[in-house]
């Protein structure tokens, strides 16, 4: 398969859709001027709201998308910039475009603004308006608290987007954290859709297969932005947003993906087509400067908070193992002194050296309090009984059994009971990684990440997305230290490990409580509910708080919540 180099990148993908930059002027029209509206000859439609997004302290991106009647190949919009509510005290008014070869999206950097300020903006027409969308940039100097909203895994087939909706009513939100999987690539009848067609949320008739082409990814994310509860939290705060694997395609890597086979073309034309449409259809900046193909980037709160936006997808990460490869065909042992050996080379990357690079001179550097890492995968070290792997790859009514057996063996551990055979100390003391896709498959560079956050005495946290559940657990170098926690997030209606096991939701409770008796690392575990997380710093703590919705399948619900507290070094 060939790879996505980054002269391909620029050529198709950059060259024409990046953010047009406009600067932030005064101007004295009112939000009634009709001068100040651009014409067309043709009817739109905003049916897919408006976004903001990658806010610094003097910018940030704007984005609407118009459907036009028939094909033109633009369509003039005007943009306008408030500083309230009302529309009453205008900042700006400009004309920018919406083309064709573009899929009618508009993306405008906006610069020149004041820090820490709320901005309202729209976008028209001499006969259409768009909603009013709020945004606000980020603080300077002493900043006293920071609050995001924390989002992941988004299967429109799968159920409602309450989650989204949910969490556009919380206020003072500073920004909306998106760590990918923002759209999935499968077709009907795959992952997920058991329950699209009663719901009312199966995939349009002419984009029901797996999507590959750039107009089968630009069809999926305009069906995505018609959810309600997506539009209203876009129009609400600003999204920082990464992808993930679904974005391309299942367990992507450099040069392939898991759900990209033969007869599907090129992995790097279908790679290219993706990523184009992130681009069109997001609020992000289209490069980091040098870096035309990677997202990774960092964002400053004031004095409070360091965030680093990681790209452990496209940007370098290689093949993860896979424990098939190390089991003998004939004896069905496994080699695990070659696999610990594969395991721990270092061209085993999953940010590589250039971001890795990036990343740890940026903790070594920052005078920020807090540390905090926007990425995909666990970082925890899900470390659990090896024996139990084999059951999770191939569930069986016996499983529960052996999780009862697993969890009193544990018990009796942590108790220091003298009675314990070698054998009963082998089943809970002989563990493997859980999933070799998340940081457990790349522990090098996760080390050297731990490490430097210990040896330069900073408060890191992690957040992560991917998994679908909700976890919370300690950083541990390899010598046992803290040297951060991680908070990981709920999917937004992709089902967790309650749908790939089966469990009925007591099930799912007790099966969480026995995970975090067996994984060493691990504080918290929600298994079998949907939502999302609130991370609130202050210069003392960070407390993070899931909102876990009752049912992604009912169209009425319920909320729980749960809140953890991690405190800063002192």
């Amino acid at each position: 398969m060939g790879s996505l180099s980054r002269r391909d990148f620029m050529k198709g993908t950059l060259l024409g859709i990046g953010a047009t930059t406009v600067a932030l002027s005064l101007v004295g029209c009112s939000s009634h001027d009709k001068s100040a509206l651009a014409s067309n000859d043709v009817t739109i439609d905003f049916k897919h709201g408006v976004a903001s997004g990658d806010p610094l302290s003097d910018s940030i991106i704007l984005w609407t998308r118009v459907t036009p009647e028939g094909t033109p190949a633009h369509i003039n919009l005007t943009l306008q910039v408030f500083e309230d509510e009302e529309q009453t005290i205008a900042s700006m008014s400009r004309t920018v475009a919406a083309l064709q070869k573009n899929d009618y999206t508009v993306k405008v950097d906006l610069t020149g603004l004041k820090a820490d300020t709320q901005y309202y903006y729209r976008f028209v027409t001499d006969n259409t308006i768009s909603p009013l969308g709020q945004c606000k940039t980020l603080p300077q100097n002493d900043v006293s608290q920071v609050k995001f909203a924390v989002m992941s895994c988004a299967n429109y087939p799968a159920g409602y987007f309450h989650a989204y909706a949910e969490a556009a009513k919380i206020n003072n939100l500073d920004a909306v954290l998106h760590l990918g999987d923002y759209i999935y690539e499968y077709g009907m009848g795959e992952y997920a859709t058991e329950q699209a067609q009663a719901l009312g949320r199966e995939l349009d008739a002419d984009n029901s297969h797996e999507i590959i082409t750039l107009d089968d990814y630009r069809k999926r994310y305009a069906l995505y932005r018609t959810d309600t509860g997506l539009q209203a939290l876009h129009q609400k705060a600003p999204f920082i947003a990464v992808w993930d694997d679904h974005e391309i395609c299942n367990d992507t890597y450099v040069e392939g993906a898991e759900n990209h086979n033969a007869g599907e073309g090129t992995f790097s034309d279908r790679k290219l087509a993706a990523l184009q449409a992130y681009y069109e259809w997001m609020p992000v900046r289209p490069y980091v400067k040098d870096q035309a193909e990677a997202l990774y980037r960092k964002f400053e709160f004031g004095d409070l908070v360091s965030l680093y936006m990681l790209d452990t997808r496209n940007e370098a990460r290689v093949k993860a193992l896979d424990y098939q490869n190390y089991i003998d065909p004939n004896s069905a042992e496994m080699d695990f002194s070659r696999f610990q050996t594969d395991l721990v080379t270092p061209a085993q990357h999953l940010l590589g050296n250039k971001q890795l690079t990036w990343l740890t001179d940026g903790l070594k550097t920052s005078n920020a309090k807090w540390q905090v890492l926007g990425q995909q995968v666990l970082m925890t070290k899900m470390m659990m009984p090896a024996e139990l792997l084999t059951s999770l790859a191939d569930p069986s009514q016996t499983m529960a059994q052996q999780l009862s057996e697993l969890a009193h063996l544990k018990g009796r551990v942590n108790a220091g009971d003298p009675s314990l055979t070698v054998q009963e100390k082998a089943r809970v003391g002989f563990v493997a990684p859980y999933n070799l896709d998340a940081w457990d498959g790349y522990p090098v560079e996760r080390e050297v990440i731990l490490e430097t956050a210990k040896a330069t005495n900073k408060n890191l946290v992690v957040l992560a997305g991917d998994t679908h559940n909700a976890w919370s657990g300690r950083l541990c170098n390899t010598q046992g230290e803290v040297c951060g926690y991680e908070f990981a997030t709920a999917g937004v209606s992709s089902p967790g490990l309650e749908y790939y096991l089966k469990l009925s939701d007591p099930q799912a409770e007790q099966y969480a409580q026995v995970l975090q008796l067996l994984i060493d690392d691990l504080d918290f575990a929600n298994i079998h509910q949907r939502g999302f997380m609130t991370v609130t710093f202050s210069t003392e703590s960070v407390e993070t708080e899931w909102h876990f919705v009752s049912s992604v399948h009912d169209a009425s619900f319920t909320m729980a919540h749960k809140s953890m507290t991690a405190r800063a070094n002192v």
